[in-house]
């Protein structure tokens, strides 16, 4: 039985409450945030309340290039946000993988834009009977992506290339990192949630070994003076990133030797073995026993979310 869908979970990460203590959202009072990244990029990020994630922005002669679009009732605070920045249209959606928070919005930019994301997004977004995370919901088909890929993807756009390069199980099975090659801005999408531990959709085929892979493998890929958007949280450095994969690194291993001396979860979790990480990262919606049995989960290959 789910009960929570992987949307929720990504929705009430940031907040860190629990299901029981979740309400109905007031959009109303959430507002949008826009930053200048670098270059010709922007982040866009609710205030005031969890609107899903940060959305990246490529604005330019040839139009708008937006990375995730959140929630719906979120997409007319965005188009006023970006009308602040740009008179130009949206051209293109980039969607990072295929959760809610990320991509309900297509429902509103999917009628003027055309929609670009990994195969597997297609694929599990047309699948899913909870699509505005209530049961018998469908995507519509102008919100589905409409050109997908299988391992990468160019947008020649605004003078640069936007380029979103696929690393499978991470945070899903088909997570895009996308690369904002002259304006030196890297959106990780979920493979980073910035200052918490993160959520590893293991029902989604997310891994915890993929989701460090994917880490590095962006990292091989970034300048060193790169700004990152994150898929929540603020916006950061390479050395933010860094330091994040170490964490994940370390608290992956100290669990990994917990289980090959014949510990169980339960028992990590009682011994408290990550405790030294916990004031840090253990804040959001995924603490730090739940992050204990995700590792412990995708290490032997059950593929459950905790909770679920």
């Amino acid at each position: 039985m789910r009960t929570l869908t992987a949307l929720t979970l990504c929705s009430l990460s940031v907040l860190g409450v629990t299901a029981a203590q979740a309400q109905p959202t007031d959009w109303s009072k959430i507002e949008t945030k826009v930053e200048k990244v670098a270059g010709s990029v922007y982040m866009l990020s609710g205030v005031g309340g969890f609107a899903g994630g940060n959305v990246g922005v490529s604005v330019g002669e040839d139009g708008i290039v937006i990375v995730d679009d959140q929630f719906e009732p979120m997409a007319p605070k965005i188009e006023a946000a970006l009308r602040g920045i740009t008179t130009k249209p949206v051209r293109f959606v980039l969607n990072t993988h295929f959760h809610g928070d990320h991509t309900n919005g297509n429902k509103v930019f999917g009628r003027v834009a055309t929609i670009v994301a990994h195969d597997n997004v297609r694929t599990r977004m047309a699948a899913d009977d909870r699509f505005d995370d209530q049961p018998g919901t469908k995507a519509p088909p102008h919100a589905l992506p409409l050109v997908t890929f299988d391992q990468r993807v160019s947008l020649h756009v605004n003078g640069e290339e936007v380029r979103g390069l696929h690393f499978p199980a991470g945070h899903t099975d088909g997570d895009t990192i996308v690369f904002f090659a002259r304006s030196n801005v890297v959106h990780m999408g979920d493979d980073f949630f910035n200052g918490m531990f993160p959520f590893v959709d293991l029902e989604g085929g997310g891994s915890v070994k993929g989701y460090l892979a994917a880490i590095e493998g962006a990292l091989r890929q970034m300048p060193s003076d790169a700004r990152i958007i994150p898929g929540h949280g603020p916006l950061a450095s390479k050395a933010d990133l860094q330091g994040y994969l170490a964490m994940l690194t370390e608290t992956t291993s100290i669990v990994e030797k917990g289980l090959a001396q014949g510990r169980t979860a339960d028992q990590l979790k009682s011994g408290k073995v990550l405790a030294a990480y916990d004031t840090k990262w253990g804040g959001g919606f995924i603490k730090t026993d739940t992050w204990i049995e995700t590792i412990v989960s995708s290490l032997k290959g059950v593929a459950k979310n905790p909770g679920s």
